[in-house]
């Protein structure tokens, strides 16, 4: 808790919601800010049901928390719940300001800012209330098309933007559970320009800022973006045609190490397409030699599962009782199972009808010299396929390529590309909010307490990515690639906020008092060797961890 004390008093983060939820209420036992202040400590450290949060911060001295023994009585679920929807009231758009005013004191660069959405699913069936309360309107708990792949649940949707140096968030919103992607990015581009006071940074995302609206407004304000093109767009089928006469001249712009021993190392090359995107912006092509074998497994895995379901329809179609009884409904099982395994353009068929003979007797009773028959045709069907060798070859010479797009005129190929592969930075808060801090399912009824849970587990997320920043900082600027922070003291080259912390989790100091409560002695802590380096690239004074007036009185 001292160290998540000491960036919370850097970021001022109490002194914010002080401002943003003024104690104005005498009937209020226990401050707004102070309630928020042990949660997102809370959230910080280890997360755990709020029904369970009065039982969880009796295991720290109240000073720790920015309470009174007083406070820690008055501290219960219920009165976290209330404050949420305090904090929902309160005007977040001034406390973010204040609290990303953190660029000043971390001097956290904020020249390439990435955006990306994830879905935080709840587990109730019944959310109803307004839209709207007050002034403010209040994301709708509903389905979606969750990342999380549990279409039985309800969700609302999460949108986080980070700078480019150390991960750190600098925004979030949270948007109902049905909204699209590519209609939130001209809101969060004009928000991240109102918190860092510029329009010429590098907004950065996934295919759904390519949406005409959004770059648009982005370059007409004077903004600059790279995202990744859909496969569907006509530039990727321009390329894919202008590949099957020309050979790009690709150059190297990134490499990385093999991973293991025997491999190849990992290799992205770049190319400039000759032809601008529709709206006439830069198209840089990449090309990456892993991505190139993993498509040609896929190719070759969808032309083997369409072969065996059409081998498996020839069989079918072959066994006398067949239900297929015309060309059309033959052509129309053979489109479903090259549908079903993706392979439809690798593949020809053709279905040919063919005349079956067959006789009958013309009357009951045993057949003899004089018995008549009557000549019954019937139509069997057979099925031929080929592989489309021009096709498999034709695909085979964009294997491993994806497009880029950026409006940035100065930039080169592999400047746009290395912009681009911070990107999974980003996916690591996401999985670290929903890792670390479990804060997903939502277990709250109400939407507008859900929503001031989140400001709290956005604040979590600021603290925990500054104390990554910090220690790997240190560590680059004192040459040391590694710390053992690992159990049995093995190596760590990247340190996480919940590592770090985890290892000053059964710091304790014990207090001795006699049957009147009088302190008859204090235990203080002994920090182990790597507990000193760690403060010590933390820039933290390992004198936080020595008693305290209020301890000792």
């Amino acid at each position: 808790m001292p160290i998540v004390n000491h960036f919370i008093a850097r970021l001022e983060l109490d002194d914010a919601l002080d401002a943003a939820l003024p104690h104005d209420d005498a009937r209020v036992r226990l401050a707004p800010s102070r309630v928020l202040g042990v949660l997102v400590r809370h959230l910080v450290v280890e997360h755990r049901p709020l029904y369970e949060i009065a039982e969880w911060t009796s295991r720290f001295s109240p000073e720790l928390l920015g309470l009174h023994e007083s406070g820690l009585v008055a501290l219960n679920d219920d009165r976290v719940g209330r404050t949420l929807a305090r904090l929902f009231d309160a005007d977040q758009a001034s406390l973010l300001t204040s609290v990303v005013a953190m660029v000043r004191t971390f001097e956290i660069d904020c020249t390439q800012l990435h955006n990306d959405s994830t879905s935080i699913t709840v587990t109730g069936s019944h959310y109803g209330g307004a839209s709207r309360r007050g002034e403010k309107p209040v994301a709708e708990v509903t389905f979606g098309h969750g990342k999380d792949h549990r279409p039985d649940l309800r969700q609302l949707v999460w949108l986080l933007s980070i700078s480019a140096d150390g991960a750190v968030p600098l925004s979030y919103r949270v948007e109902s559970g049905n909204t699209s992607d590519d209609t939130t990015h001209v809101a969060t581009w004009d928000q991240l320009r109102e918190l860092v006071g510029r329009d010429d940074f590098l907004y950065i995302a996934d295919g759904k800022l390519a949406s005409e609206k959004a770059l648009r407004h982005i370059d007409a304000n004077h903004g600059r973006f790279v995202t990744v093109l859909a496969n569907n767009r006509k530039e990727v089928t321009w390329f894919k045609k202008w590949t099957e006469d020309h050979a790009p001249s690709w150059s190297e712009a990134r490499r990385r190490p093999a991973r293991r021993d025997g491999d190849h190392d990992e290799v992205w090359r770049t190319f400039e397409s000759p032809l601008p995107s529709n709206a006439g912006y830069r198209v840089i092509w990449v090309h990456s030699n892993s991505k190139q074998t993993r498509d040609a497994a896929t190719r070759a895995a969808r032309i083997a599962a369409g072969l065996a379901a059409l081998e498996a329809l020839s069989v079918k179609l072959c066994a006398p009782r067949c239900r297929l009884k015309s060309v059309v409904a033959v052509e129309s099982a053979v489109e479903r199972a090259l549908e079903d395994t993706r392979a439809a353009r690798f593949f020809t068929t053709r279905v040919e009808e063919v005349p079956e003979e067959s006789f009958r007797q013309a009357t009951r009773g045993r057949p003899g010299p004089a018995s008549h028959y009557v000549k019954r045709v019937t139509s069997r069907f057979t099925l031929s396929f080929n592989v489309r060798s021009d096709v498999v070859s034709a695909d085979a010479k964009s294997d491993g390529t994806f497009p880029l797009l950026t409006n940035d005129s100065v930039m080169t190929p592999a400047e746009v590309l290395n912009a681009y592969k911070y990107q999974p930075n980003l996916e690591r808060r996401h999985a670290q909010l929903k890792g670390h801090q479990l804060v997903a399912p939502v277990f709250l009824k109400d939407p507008v307490r859900i929503e001031g849970l989140l400001c709290c587990h956005f604040f979590a997320l600021v603290i925990q990515a500054l104390i990554e920043r910090e220690i790997r900082g240190a560590m680059k600027t004192a040459h040391q690639t590694s710390i053992a922070l690992y159990p049995e003291l093995r190596e760590c080259a990247a340190p996480s906020a919940h590592r770090v912390l985890e290892i000053f989790a059964h710091v304790a100091r014990h207090v001795l008092r006699d049957a009147d409560g009088t302190i008859v002695k204090i235990y203080e802590p002994t920090l182990t060797p790597l507990q000193f380096q760690v403060l010590e690239l933390l820039g933290i004074p390992a004198s936080v961890y020595a008693v305290t007036k209020s301890a000792s009185s």
